[in-house]
């Protein structure tokens, strides 16, 4: 059986979402080969780029933008704080390595938004996920302009959003359980589910997900329904639920598995990473309760181990809506990423950055390729 795992997102952003941008890929008969694609160059004003989670991800055409994102130069247990960024990457891939083409800075900085891509328009768009309360409601726009990146605040949601999950689907983009603006102007974890019109920039508040109120949750849209999984509070949470458009109505599913998902069949999600849970459970636990030299001691021990210490997963699994299970096909060769950026793009999967142990982020960049066995 395999053992439940589960990426939270209180230290970095799980919700890699990426789109089938071709027909169905052929993965579980095959076998994924990883190989190492690159890093990225340092953010302005930085001398290395240390890696970075919860970064704004996408695909436009055949190239791949990724960006913002957040990360600790200082390591958590010297105190360090963490940094959110604005550097926005054009990445193409050549001959196997992700080149950057241009590299540009946002107004403002952003992390753990919602990204999400729009194949017929050639863009995408960011909701929310920024540090800075005025543009916790921004709809960023991200497109190519003569073979430059352009951005621009597309529309306002009426509520800050950060930590969701959103899925585009007949010009719409769906999006909620995650941290939403209360009346007080704060956001917290919420179990509320929305949609915006791309046409209108209206939005409409749907049906409830019937599970706790949460965030760093996980969705993909398969066989026509918006499945969410998992995400946590105060404890973590592993149950999910289907949305079905027709109806407003939701359905309790399988359980989730892991993290970071892709699209890779019209009822199938990839998935790769995520936390141990009874190790975050009692993580979480005690970083809440320890005090004074105690808790000291358990963060320079916690945050100090070794990355294979935290058992994070590894495991490649497939979720099949057909069938409601969850399988494992195989595991990545490098450490267990959270928060990375999660895309597929000409048959081939990348993943870009993300959390390899609490507060510690990858700059590398990887490439899997399917090879037949």
């Amino acid at each position: 059986m395999i053992k439940k795992i589960y990426c939270l997102l209180l230290l970095i952003f799980l919700s890699s979402f990426g789109y089938a941008s071709q027909k169905t890929l052929s993965i579980e008969n095959n076998r994924l080969v990883w190989d190492y694609a690159g890093s990225l160059p340092a953010q302005k004003g930085f001398d290395k780029n240390i890696g970075t989670a919860g970064l704004l991800q996408g695909i436009i055409g055949d190239y791949i933008v990724v960006g913002g994102g957040a990360n600790f130069p200082e390591a958590l247990e010297k105190g360090g704080k963490k940094v959110t960024h604005k550097d926005l990457y054009l990445l193409k891939d050549v001959n196997g390595k992700l080149k950057t083409i241009e590299q540009i800075q946002l107004d403002y900085p952003i992390a753990y938004g919602a990204s999400v891509s729009v194949k017929e328009e050639n863009a995408i768009y960011y909701l929310g996920g920024s540090p800075d309360s005025e543009h916790m409601r921004d709809v960023l726009k991200v497109t190519l302009k003569n073979g430059k990146l352009k951005t621009e605040i597309y529309a306002k949601l009426p509520l800050g959003f950060e930590n969701g999950v959103a899925q585009y689907k007949d010009g719409k983009i769906y999006y909620g359980v995650g941290k939403i603006e209360n009346s007080e102007g704060k956001n917290v974890n919420s179990n509320k589910f929305y949609v915006f019109d791309l046409k209108t920039k209206e939005t409409k508040e749907l049906a409830e997900f019937p599970g706790e109120a949460r965030q760093q949750t996980v969705g993909q849209i398969l066989n026509n329904k918006f499945y969410v999984f998992s995400g946590g509070s105060n404890i973590s949470y592993v149950d999910g639920y289907a949305y079905d458009f027709k109806t407003n109505t939701w359905k309790k599913v399988a359980l989730l598995l892991g993290s970071n998902s892709i699209k890779i069949a019209n009822d199938k999600m990839l998935v790769i990473g995520g936390f141990n849970y009874d190790l975050w459970n009692e993580a979480n636990d005690k970083l809440s309760n320890l005090k004074d030299e105690k808790l000291k001691d358990y963060k320079a021990n916690y945050f100090g181990a070794e990355p294979q210490s935290y058992k994070w997963n590894r495991k490649i699994l497939i979720f099949d809506a057909t069938k409601n299970s969850w399988k494992s096909i195989d595991e990545v060769p490098f450490d267990a990423p959270c928060g990375a950026a999660l895309l597929l793009m000409n048959n081939n999967i990348y993943s870009i950055n993300g959390e390899i142990k609490p507060g510690v982020r990858t700059e590398r960049m990887y490439k899997a390729y399917i090879i037949s066995k």
